[in-house]
């Protein structure tokens, strides 16, 4: 799974733009492993990539970042992440939380990132689709970006991309709802716990990534709600305006910001 979009916004924090915390990154495999996957966890991610790959799709997701300081103290921040998207080419992300909000727009042209509360913002000129611009973005600053495998063009294969190991481990309530408790390995030391509606749809309801191998085990915790296939948002909802007396800013000006990150994979 590819861990995106907070890293981008600590890129930007750190450039004087936008605020979050520093990414976290996971060493990369040394070597590739034929991936042991259960058939019934292979079933239900493949549930669930059929519902989410519907044209109209909206979400929201609580989000806790838990990582390590410079003096080892473990500490926690908080967002909560409104996500609309029309396929192929069309996003909104809204992002509010403890260091400020964010907004995140494609119109299937140009993908623009502001942040509301400095009210600075970056574009970048992106065709070809969601998962072809998120990932120009993203690679322009070199960062990487949470849950957007849920809205990709495959979110089963993004899912499992690095992972070796997975199963399904039980099953949990989450919300008032019976879940699927899944559990999957990498061989970076990565390790996810999704948790699916035991339903045909297959729905998110819970994610837990942990990084076993970096100081304190870090984590990333998001809890899904408000799943929508139906609300079918107009062309203006994805079209970026900047606000009166916005600051644009370089996207390279991100990525020099971050020491020792800038333009890294």
């Amino acid at each position: 799974m590819r861990l995106r979009f907070y890293g981008f916004l600590a890129a930007l924090l750190a450039s004087g733009t936008i605020g979050v915390t520093s990414g976290l990154r996971a060493a990369e495999p040394p070597q590739a492993v034929k991936p042991a996957i259960t058939d019934e966890a292979t079933a239900a991610l493949q549930q669930m990539s059929k519902t989410l790959l519907s044209k109209d799709l909206s979400f929201k997701a609580e989000t806790i970042r838990v990582y390590q300081d410079a003096h080892g103290q473990p500490l926690h921040i908080f967002h909560t992440m409104k996500v609309v998207a029309r396929r192929p080419d069309r996003l909104a992300i809204n992002v509010t939380g403890d260091d400020g909000s964010t907004k995140v727009l494609y119109d299937g042209k140009t993908v623009s990132v502001l942040s509301v509360d400095k009210n600075k913002y970056a574009s970048l000129a992106a065709q070809g689709g969601i998962q072809v611009a998120v990932d120009e973005l993203m690679d322009k600053v070199g960062h990487d970006f949470p849950l957007v495998d849920f809205f990709s063009d495959a979110p089963d294969k993004a899912f499992l991309s690095g992972v070796t190991t997975g199963s399904q481990v039980g099953t949990a309530m989450v919300g008032g709802t019976e879940c699927r408790h899944l559990f999957f390995s990498q061989q970076a030391g990565v390790e996810l716990e999704l948790w699916l509606d035991k339903t045909e749809q297959a729905l998110p309801r819970r994610l837990i990534v942990t990084y076993r191998l970096l100081p304190g085990q870090p984590n990333f915790v998001a809890l899904f709600s408000d799943w929508d296939f139906k609300g079918q948002p107009a062309d203006s909802a994805f079209v970026f305006q900047p606000p009166a007396g916005a600051t644009k800013i370089d996207l390279s000006q991100a990525a020099a910001a971050v020491p020792g990150q800038g333009g890294s994979k």
